[in-house]
């Protein structure tokens, strides 16, 4: 959702009507995985990917009748032994279900404040019942708290749901109770709860050489990036044009005003005590989901020595990746960078 989250605020700004698709299910193998969406503007103009290629022209072609008709739909892609790859389907052997809707400004803004403000949502949408739900959204916020009220397609078993996927959860669906006035008779709702944590942020301590391979990696792969470094020299938006904010301060000092949750990694690449010192003892009281720190045997057990005279415990000196990156046999600046991002995504993802 965030990769198209820039375009469709510039469409809705010009006036266009929005459609937008979501990977609600997969089995087996495919392209993209739950939550993948693409939007298509009511000019034509493209934005994201639910397949990488595969399905798209069907999907944009019902994006458009959505728009037309008003409609959502569900869409299902997949190869088995009945069809051949002359007809419309994953090249790759899984299966999709995809759904399709006109996107409405209601249901939109609540989930854009959210995603501009950085904060972990969850959006929900019925995407299988009764006709008169489908396409019902609600969004949650933080602890749970829904950013409007739930809509009665929901039901109050939506609540429940959203506040535990807040809390680390991945996205998936849900079949919920019917909530019709006749709900003995009606079908039960299946509702894709798509989970959007917070943006990761990258923040690079010291602005070497090996900073700028890095901050141009880290922004293609999705991260925010922060270069910190008090030496004026290098920290210039000449040396670093892909960064999202320069900061000429000590790292120590930015750290300690900068927000750091779970979502952020904290590379430290001065290779210089007095600024890594002060950096690590802040970035390890804090909840940053990764700390690395270069540098040699002998200055990791140097650095580690000031660090417990300063009071920072085993424990938590622990927490630091050092020598920083997988060991990959990097040499080259761009080599060091690829080798330091891998291993920020490994411990993001699987630890």
């Amino acid at each position: 959702m965030r990769e198209v989250v820039a375009d469709i605020a510039r469409w809705r700004a010009e006036g266009k009507r929005v459609a937008l698709a979501t990977v609600v299910s997969m089995v087996g193998s495919a392209p993209r995985g739950l939550g993948a969406t693409l939007a298509a503007s009511d000019a034509g103009e493209i934005s994201g990917s639910v397949s990488g290629g595969c399905v798209e022209p069907a999907v944009i072609e019902e994006g458009m009748r959505a728009l037309r008709t008003g409609k959502p739909k569900l869409l299902s892609f997949g190869i088995t032994e009945e069809q051949n790859l002359e007809q419309i389907g994953l090249s790759c052997g899984g299966e999709i279900r995809v759904f399709v809707q006109a996107l409405q400004d209601a249901d939109w803004q609540p989930l854009a404040q959210a995603l501009h403000a950085a904060q972990p949502v969850v959006w929900a949408t019925v995407i299988n019942g009764s006709a008169d739900h489908m396409g019902t959204t609600a969004t949650w916020v933080d602890a749970g708290a829904s950013s409007h009220s739930v809509p009665s397609a929901l039901g109050p078993a939506a609540d429940g749901i959203a506040a535990g996927l807040l809390q680390h959860g991945e996205s998936g669906i849900q079949t919920l109770p019917a909530t019709s006035p006749d709900a003995t008779s009606g079908q039960p709702e299946e509702v894709f709860f798509s989970v959007l944590p917070p943006q990761p942020t990258l923040i690079i301590v010291g602005a070497g050489h090996a900073a700028i391979p890095l901050t141009r990696i880290a922004k293609v792969v999705g991260y925010k990036v922060i270069v910190v470094d008090a030496r004026e020299a290098f920290a210039t938006p000449e040396r670093l044009p892909d960064v999202d904010e320069l900061l000429v301060e000590w790292p120590d000092e930015a750290l300690a005003h900068l927000p750091l949750t779970g979502a952020t990694a904290i590379a430290v690449l001065t290779h210089d005590e007095k600024f890594d010192v002060p950096a690590l003892k802040v970035a390890l009281n804090s909840p940053a989901g990764y700390i690395g720190a270069i540098g040699s045997r002998g200055t990791r057990e140097r650095r580690d020595r000031r660090l417990r005279e300063i009071g920072v415990t085993d424990e938590q000196i622990a927490r630091i990746h050092g020598p920083i990156g997988l060991s990959i046999g990097a040499k080259t600046p761009e080599e060091i960078a690829v080798a330091i991002l891998a291993e920020i995504i490994a411990s993001r993802r699987i630890g």
